[in-house]
């Protein structure tokens, strides 16, 4: 099926040639420094890249989740990190659904300029899959919240300038989905600060942080919506943020096969080229299959995520099984280039670190198959 229009693709052709003359050059600058700078995100706010869905009243052009899909699938293809897929289509969305005007009409124009870099901020230290698990609290005083704890593996955490913090609003000693809220907490509040940024096996480019809250101040009005609807707020989100992995998961795995085939056709051993022997071509077929179900899968849940539909099981599946497939395709790639693949000069051998973690963040694999299960009535 083919499920974009005849404007979303003159918008994807549009998008791939920004990529490749204004983000492609750097990739390498960004993996050495470890972090994407801000005047992508100021480019990409003034081209109108970033929260694209937005109303036009709060910086955005009103457009279908279609055109976000295309661009973390565009950034993934080119291995830019995560980050700007979970500003404009992860965390922006909280402030949308359960801001006041007022948040949104001070918050969302900024992000959309990129003038404002978001950051959802869940796990700690003793609490990943576990949400309900974590420690941070914010007492209530008076007009104010006193927020104290920290978070770890935190995307975007070395130059977000607006966090959303999950915290336990009351009896923080419970698991107890009630006792979760949300509260935003600005850059250079008193009490927040940033840890150094976390080396990690791969995805270099994405700064990832821990953060610590030691009695920081924060208005009552910088809270999302309701106090103790945390939870179900990130649990409604969840669906949308699991589509925007699998998106991005899907398009790593083109790029990697798409620049696999390339290679095998030029490259030569014992007199032909290495495509030719039947091993390897059986390999290239393999994965070939296993990217066009991806590809026809996450199409049709883009379809039906558009159409309003809940597709929570569904989403869970393609979350778990393309980030699997995705690392399949990365080793057996790596192992088609040889002891190239090994070599940093050659994308295989980032793509194949980064892509490790797309079976971990947004929800483990693990957690994906126990939501199906559930799904299924197990």
């Amino acid at each position: 099926m083919d499920i974009y229009s005849a404007d979303h693709k003159i918008f994807r052709q549009a998008f791939v040639k920004f990529v490749e003359k204004e983000l492609s050059p750097h990739i390498d600058e960004w993996e050495e420094n470890q972090e994407i700078p801000r005047w992508v995100w100021q480019r990409m706010g003034e081209l109108g890249y970033l929260c694209p869905w937005l109303e036009e009243k709060y910086g955005g052009s009103g457009t279908d989740f279609g055109f976000s899909a295309i661009i973390n699938q565009e950034l993934a293809r080119a291995g830019v990190g995560i980050g700007i897929g979970l500003h404009s289509d992860i965390v922006a969305p909280y402030i949308w659904a359960y801001g006041t005007e007022q948040q949104k009409s001070e918050w969302l124009p900024a992000c959309a300029r990129g003038e404002k870099i978001l950051a959802l901020a869940m796990t700690e230290p003793q609490a990943g899959s576990d949400l309900q698990g974590i420690k941070a609290t914010a007492v209530r005083e008076g007009d104010q919240y006193i927020i104290n704890g920290s978070k770890t593996f935190i995307s975007n955490g070395i130059f977000a300038d607006l966090i959303i913090v999950a915290v336990k609003t009351e009896s923080p000693g419970l698991k107890n989905p009630k006792t979760i809220s949300l509260i935003v907490v600005e850059d250079g509040t008193p009490g927040f600060t940033k840890g150094k940024k976390l080396q990690k096996l791969g995805m270099h480019s994405q700064d990832t942080a821990e953060l610590y809250f030691e009695n920081c101040r924060v208005p009552v009005s910088n809270r999302l919506g309701e106090a103790g609807e945390g939870f179900s707020y990130l649990m409604e989100k969840l669906q949308q943020e699991r589509l925007i992995a699998s998106l991005c998961s899907q398009g790593l795995a083109e790029r990697m096969l798409e620049d696999a085939i390339n290679y095998v056709k030029t490259r030569e051993a014992f007199g032909q080229s290495i495509g030719k022997f039947q091993h390897n071509s059986f390999k290239i077929a393999e994965m070939a299959t296993e990217v066009e179900l991806g590809r026809v899968f996450v199409d049709n849940l883009v379809a039906d995520h558009m159409a309003g539909q809940e597709v929570v099981a569904r989403v869970s599946m393609a979350k778990y099984w393309i980030a699997e497939m995705a690392n399949r395709v990365a080793y057996n790639c790596l192992q088609l280039y040889g002891g190239y693949g090994y070599m940093e000069e050659y994308p295989i051998a980032r793509h194949y670190r980064d892509v490790r973690v797309h079976t971990i963040y947004a929800g483990t694999s693990e957690i994906m198959k126990l939501i199906i299960a559930r799904k299924l009535g197990l």
